[in-house]
């Protein structure tokens, strides 16, 4: 494939350019609609590179696009290889990466290397196949227990609820760790690893600068002939001892990823999806691996300075260690929008589905304080884009949205709200498509309905309601992104004293970062106020707001 003069420039420049970056995921199919069929596609991608451009990311992450049943979203792959006609074409793909290359953005696509959708035709050739087939040895399949083997290999329960066996006509099971129609590779096989080489390479040639790791703690198993129960499973807890997570082995993958990465100039780059007990992180993100692993801490953690203070000092000693730079993220396309968690009661450390217990009650229970959710996520990210590291965004968090929590039940769409009634509302509150325009059938999403309904607040919250309006959610991404770019330098900080409820730390330059987590105003230092997520009070900080302040 020709590389356009942009994606030259592209190459040419540092490689070590993801290390600070700030990269905002798409979820297509919620982006923007460009054909008006309800889905978002590419070409709405294309037509919404300028507002990416101004709103001065500097990569977008891509979840899938590929061919899929939608089983899980798009994470049940049917085909690793091209694009879902609902959502474009691979021309129109070269289309996007050479608009988004051409506006200085990069291009990260999500990989999901676990399972893929029972539609993939090597899985459908593994169903024709006889067992012990090398068909089926592309993915996981047991015999049955019991004399006439008709009960599963093992009791396991799936991510999504529900048994993670599933029967074939034949009588053998097949593992799978999420949803039936997303059936686990066996990635001790030769042919899976080289298959994935191949994808990567696929990709790399025509354009990708990096890849996102779905389940990147996932891969390997160690599956013995008698298998545990669930029981037991649940019952290990020391790290890197379970059988079907975080294994030491799957770094021998990426091991072999990494050199499929460096075959390039610059280097690909890859970030790792690894829900792994923090001291582990590291062992993704190495040089010789991955790269990069996502930092779900302040994700996980309340609005409360303590936890903030002890997430950011141990996760920057961490990636002081392991050679990467760490990543910070509040929202994604997995969990409750950071505005509305920070809208409910704190946690205080109790474990819980970040929120989507409160969203079984339609967003009732308990009750959401909206506007200092806002507040509260304003500041937040604010900190944030202060710290170095990578800066990870997900759609619409820059215009504030809040979690949908009032979906019909016949129009949700996840699995986990189907596989588990009245235990999980599921992911598509945080999936709801994107509004642009005040009015329209779907707020300038696409011409016709949203595939997901949207709320009639989304007319206010807009891009249209807030381009150009000063102290807008918007128009603080827009400022706090730029002056990132101005200010950032290297990936250091050092923490100045302050109140308990008070969190502080000054950048190279004299570029401080004050966030007060309390509810009376504080003081800031002397110099050059740059950028509030609220209007200071008298020249105090007020609660619930952060400052960046160059020194005079």
């Amino acid at each position: 494939m020709t590389s356009t003069l942009s994606e030259q420039q592209l190459l040419v420049d540092d490689p070590t350019w993801w290390r600070q970056a700030s990269v905002y995921q798409i979820y297509p199919r919620s982006f923007a609609d460009a054909n008006g069929d309800g889905i978002g596609d590419l070409r709405g991608i294309i037509s919404r590179v300028p507002y990416l451009q101004q709103l001065g990311v500097d990569a977008v992450w891509l979840s899938p696009f590929y061919p899929s049943a939608l089983a899980d979203g798009g994470y049940d792959v049917a085909d690793y290889r091209d694009v879902d006609p609902k959502i474009g074409t691979l021309d129109e793909f070269d289309q996007m990466v050479e608009a988004l290359h051409g506006a200085g953005i990069r291009v990260i696509v999500d990989i999901v290397p676990n399972h893929s959708s029972d539609l993939h035709v090597w899985f459908q050739q593994a169903l024709a196949a006889a067992p012990g087939s090398p068909e089926r040895a592309r993915y996981i399949f047991r015999d049955g227990l019991g004399e006439d083997g008709s009960q599963p290999p093992a009791d396991w329960t799936s991510i999504f609820g529900g048994p993670s066996w599933t029967r074939v006509p034949d009588g053998q099971w097949y593992l799978h760790l999420f949803a039936k129609e997303q059936p686990d590779f066996n990635w001790d096989n030769p042919e899976v690893r080289e298959d994935f080489h191949q994808t990567l390479r696929f990709w790399s040639d025509r354009g990708v600068d990096g890849f996102r790791i779905d389940v990147a703690h996932g891969l390997t198993k160690d599956l013995a002939e008698v298998l545990p129960t669930q029981a037991e499973l649940d019952a290990i807890t020391e790290p890197g001892a379970h059988p079907l997570w975080d294994r030491d082995e799957v770094h021998e993958i990426y091991a072999g990823w990494r050199t499929v990465f460096d075959e390039y100039s610059p280097p690909r780059i890859a970030v790792a999806e690894a829900w792994v007990d923090t001291p582990r992180r590291p062992r993704y993100a190495s040089a010789d691996g991955l790269g990069q692993a996502f930092n779900f801490d302040l994700l996980e953690a309340d609005f409360d300075a303590a936890q903030f203070t002890k997430i950011i000092a141990d996760n920057l000693a961490l990636s002081a260690a392991s050679g990467s730079s760490t990543t910070w993220v509040f929202s994604n396309h997995d969990v409750v929008r950071h505005a509305t968690r920070y809208a409910l009661p704190a946690r205080n450390g109790r474990p819980g589905k970040q929120g989507r217990d409160w969203l079984l009650s339609g967003g009732t229970e308990p009750v959401a304080d909206v506007d200092l959710g806002l507040r509260r996520a304003r500041a937040a990210t604010l900190l944030m884009l202060g710290l170095p590291g990578s800066a990870y965004l997900y759609q619409g968090e820059e215009l504030g949205l809040p979690e949908v929590a009032d979906i019909p039940a016949d129009q949700h769409q996840d699995p986990a709200f189907f596989r588990n009634p009245g235990v999980d509302p599921g992911r598509d509150g945080c999936r709801v498509p994107l509004p642009w325009t005040r009015g329209g059938a779907s707020f300038g999403f696409g011409t016709g309905n949203a595939h997901l309904p949207q709320p009639a607040g989304y007319a206010d919250l807009s891009v249209e309601a807030q381009d150009g309006v000063a102290g807008s959610t918007l128009e603080l991404y827009r400022a706090a992104l730029a002056l990132r770019h101005e200010l950032q330098t290297d990936e250091t900080l050092q923490w100045v004293e302050a109140p308990d409820d008070v969190v502080h730390f000054v950048r190279p330059g004299g570029w401080h970062v004050v966030t007060n987590f309390g509810t009376e105003p504080t003081a800031l230092p002397d110099g050059e106020v740059l950028v509030t997520s609220e209007p200071l009070d008298g020249g105090l900080l007020p609660g619930a707001t952060t400052a960046w302040v160059r020194s005079a």
